[in-house]
């Protein structure tokens, strides 16, 4: 069974997703991806578009989601408002693994105006891969994020 993945982004990260949406459909390891915006023509706030990709994925309606601004700094920070979420920003490889691997981070952001488009399609590529192992040494840290958050997970 294949992910299931949101996208969304900003007005500046807008063709960022674009292309990441379409390399997400056509990868077989993905079962659906859900768009929750923005449109070309439309300019909502970062904030809106992140709060409502991370809903979706605290509400186990979706795996994983991936999210594109600027900087990949503003929907990081309005993601992990959502209970139970862990968002990161990330632009290498090494932070990409990390955050699944040692975070369970479910929401992957990037910079539209940090890094070029391959590398973000080299790291979403590469982000698919990763799986968090319950039983890992990384786990009962994971387990204190959640209960600092006042999470049961």
């Amino acid at each position: 069974m294949g992910w299931k993945i949101v996208v969304g982004a900003d007005d500046a990260g807008f063709a960022y997703k674009e292309a990441l949406r379409e390399l997400l459909e056509a990868d077989p390891r993905v079962d659906g991806v859900v768009d929750v915006g923005v449109a070309r023509t439309e300019t909502t706030p970062y904030p809106n578009v992140a709060v409502t990709a991370a809903t979706i994925v605290a509400r186990g309606e979706a795996d994983r989601a991936l999210l594109v601004c600027g900087t990949g700094l503003g929907v990081a920070i309005a993601a992990n408002k959502v209970r139970g979420i862990r968002a990161v920003t990330a632009h290498d490889s090494y932070s990409v693994e990390r955050s699944v691997k040692s975070n369970n981070a479910q929401v992957l952001t990037l910079g539209a105006r940090v890094i070029g488009l391959e590398l973000a399609k080299k790291l979403v590529g590469e982000w698919l891969e990763h799986r968090f192992d319950p039983e890992s040494a990384s786990a009962a840290k994971v387990g204190l994020i959640d209960r600092y958050e006042g999470g049961s997970r």
